[in-house]
C-alpha cells in the first residue's frame, strides 16, 4: 500500500477526522536518521502524527513539531506542510532503552518532563507558536493535549509504528479525529467510548487496514465524505544557497573560526543527512558577506 492520507467528515456531519498510512515515510526517515528500534516508534508516532496535523493546514501553510524531554533522544523535530510533504530528526537517534511489558518505552526515551512546541507558518506577518507541557509522552496523547488545550479543538488521536523481525519498519500510520462545533454531548461520548475500544492502531496496521478502513471501524460506517485524498512523502527542501543562508547568518567572527578549523568547511543537513562542502575562495565571500 502506498503512503497516503485522506481527510474526511462522518456520516452524521458531527465530527472531522483523518487517517495515514505512512510506512514508507517513517521507514525512509529513521534509515536516515539512523535510529534505533525505541527512537524508530518515537520519531515514526511524530511523522505520522506531523503528516496528520498537516491536513488541516492549507496551500503553503506549514508546522513544525518539536518534543524535547528530559529523555535520552532529546530534541525530536517533525515538519509538514499541506501537501503531505515530511520530514523529521532526532538528536540521539540511540535510545539505548529495553521494552518493558513487551511493549518500547518511548515515554522513557522521550523523557517524562519536557515539552511539546508547535509552530505554525500560516502565511501571516508571524508564525503562530504555541508549547504545551508533555502529558504522557507517548506522542498521540500530547498532541491531543495540544489540539484540546491550544486549539480548544477536542480531538482523539490513535498513532502506531509496527516493526518487522529485522527491526525494520513494518508498518506505520494513524487516525485523527475532532469534533465539529456543533456536536452534542452524547454524540461525543458515544465516539469517544467506540475509539477506547478500538484494537491497537498497530494491531489495525498488521490487518493491512487502509485508511479509509481505520475510519470505517471509528465510525462504523464507510458512509462518509472524503473530502481529499494525499500522498505522504519525504521531502527536504535543502539546498546549497540556503546552507550558505545559515552559514551567513553565524556571523562573521564564526565564520572565520569555521574556515581556520575545516577546510573544506563541511555542513550535513539534520534532515536529510546530506552534506555539503565549502572551499577556502567561497568560505571567504561568505566571511565578506556576513556583518
Amino acid at each position: 500500500m502506498e503512503d497516503h492520507l485522506i481527510r474526511v467528515v462522518s456520516p452524521d456531519g458531527l465530527f472531522r477526522a483523518a487517517a495515514a498510512v505512512s510506512t514508507q515515510l517513517v521507514r525512509t526517515v529513521c534509515e536516515k536518521q539512523q535510529t534505533d528500534l525505541t527512537a524508530t516508534v518515537a520519531l515514526g508516532r511524530l511523522l505520522t502524527g506531523g503528516a496528520l496535523l498537516g491536513s488541516l493546514l492549507k496551500g503553503k501553510q506549514r508546522l513544525a513539531l518539536v518534543m524535547e524531554g528530559n529523555g535520552p533522544l532529546g530534541k525530536i523535530s517533525v515538519e509538514a506542510d499541506a501537501d503531505g510533504r515530511v520530514r523529521g530528526s532526532v538528536r540521539n537517534p540511540t535510545a539505548g532503552l529495553p521494552p518493558i511489558g513487551g511493549r518500547f518505552n518511548v515515554a522513557g526515551a522521550v523523557g517524562r518532563a519536557g515539552f511539546l512546541h508547535v509552530r505554525k507558518d500560516l502565511g501571516l506577518k508571524e508564525a503562530y507558536q504555541s508549547m504545551v507541557q508533555l502529558q504522557t509522552s507517548e506522542v498521540a496523547e500530547d498532541l491531543a493535549w495540544y489540539l484540546t488545550s491550544s486549539e480548544q479543538v477536542p480531538s482523539s488521536l490513535g498513532l502506531g509504528v509496527e516493526l518487522d523481525a529485522e527491526g525494520r519498519v513494518g508498518g506505520a500510520g494513524g487516525f485523527l479525529v475532532q469534533t465539529l462545533p456543533h456536536a452534542d454531548s452524547e454524540s461525543i461520548e458515544l465516539l469517544s467510548q467506540r475509539i477506547k475500544g478500538l484494537p491497537p492502531t498497530t494491531t489495525m496496521l498488521k490487518r493491512g487496514l487502509t485508511p479509509k478502513e481505520i475510519l470505517a471501524e471509528i465510525f462504523v460506517s464507510a458512509e462518509f465524505n472524503v473530502q481529499q485524498q494525499t500522498p505522504l512523502l519525504f521531502y527536504c527542501p535543502c539546498d546549497q544557497q540556503q546552507i550558505e543562508q545559515m552559514l551567513i547568518g553565524l556571523g562573521r567572527q564564526e565564520l572565520a573560526s569555521l574556515a581556520e578549523e575545516q577546510n573544506p568547511v563541511e555542513v550535513v543537513c539534520e534532515y536529510c543527512r546530506h552534506h555539503y562542502h565549502f572551499s577556502r575562495e567561497v568560505m571567504n565571500k561568505l566571511i565578506e558577506t556576513a556583518k
